[in-house]
């Protein structure tokens, strides 16, 4: 049965992940920026949530527009101002904080009513770590200092690496990881998969059910689950259908679509009945540790069934793990 609402017209809020969901690389995906183009007709928030500390807001909206999609400076939430929003909510008015990566950075900090410091001489009560090609030895060395002396600490993002175009590159997670190796503490993150960016997107919407599409599962839908929000994995990006049917439970999603045109769809309901789940024309039930499925392997509703079947027998899943699955044709 399929309801007949669009899927995104449940929401009154879509909070968008950038790279592998509006655009991949230079380039935006193909329908992506027309989907988020009519959500301002249907009276529903766009925000674009981003673990990217070293460009600012601003920097992100202006690409989003010469990409010829909806995007106002306010509308783009790092993870820099989700670590701001977060020393702000556990500091007083007026602290000092050791600046550990971008002016950008900095500048979030500022605008949260705290005070920027560059060194331990300042006598920062807190330590906010975030990416920048900048940083160096003395850096981790001066937010090492001011942890061990245990100052509250923050981290915009935890993210190991980054894509560069000459490949891959050491990201913030690893940079915070030397402080933690030196210091023997953990910091508080406030970007994904954390629910800190999720909240503060959510709140400067005003959104009471935001919907967060994303296409990685370790990041955007652990993030968006964690936040207590609804998800959406769209298969433009890094994950797969064959990842998604074998994420842990913390990293499932509650909607699978192809592309972001898939959100002014309507979505088709899963049934079962008996341990036979049913999504459109596909069946699946799981049976010896294999997910039996009728339909075909290119229609989604097949692997929709296939995750509500496979899911619902292995609920408590901690760690990813692949069914067997066995193609039955009609």
């Amino acid at each position: 049965m399929m309801s007949d609402v669009s899927l995104v017209s449940r929401f009154d809020a879509l909070l968008a992940d950038l790279d592998g969901v509006v655009y991949a690389g230079p380039h935006a995906i193909p329908g992506a920026v027309d989907s988020l183009k009519q959500l301002s007709g249907l009276g529903i928030g766009l925000g674009y949530v981003t673990n990217n500390a070293s460009r600012s807001p601003a920097e992100v909206a202006a690409h989003l527009r010469e990409l010829g999609a909806p995007a106002e400076d306010n509308q783009v939430v790092s993870s820099s101002q989700a670590a701001a929003d977060l020393l702000a909510s556990l500091l007083a008015p007026g602290s000092r904080v050791l600046i550990t990566g971008s002016p950008a950075l900095a500048r979030e900090i500022e605008l949260a009513g705290l005070v920027p410091v560059g060194s331990q001489d300042d006598e920062p009560v807190a330590v906010v770590q975030g990416f920048s090609p900048a940083i160096g030895w003395k850096d981790l060395a001066e937010a090492t200092y001011v942890v061990s002396a245990g100052a509250l600490w923050v981290a915009t993002n935890t993210d190991m690496t980054i894509p560069q175009a000459r490949g891959i590159a050491p990201g913030n997670g690893t940079l915070v990881a030397a402080v933690a190796a030196a210091t023997g503490q953990q910091p508080k993150v406030a970007g994904k998969p954390e629910a800190p960016l999720f909240h503060s997107a959510a709140k400067r919407l005003g959104a009471e059910r935001p919907l967060v599409v994303g296409d990685r599962l370790d990041t955007d839908i652990l993030g968006g689950n964690n936040a207590g929000f609804a998800t959406v994995a769209v298969l433009t990006g890094v994950d797969t259908r064959e990842t998604i049917l074998a994420a842990r439970s913390a990293e499932r999603p509650n909607y699978i679509i192809d592309n972001l045109a898939d959100l002014h769809r309507p979505y088709p309901e899963i049934t079962h009945d008996d341990g036979t789940y049913t999504c459109g024309q596909a069946t699946a039930r799981v049976a010896n540790g294999a997910v039996g499925v009728i339909g075909s392997r290119d229609d989604l509703n097949s692997w929709r069934a296939a995750c509500a079947a496979w899911w619902a027998a292995t609920p408590e899943a901690a760690a990813a793990k692949a069914p067997k699955l066995a193609w039955l044709d009609h």
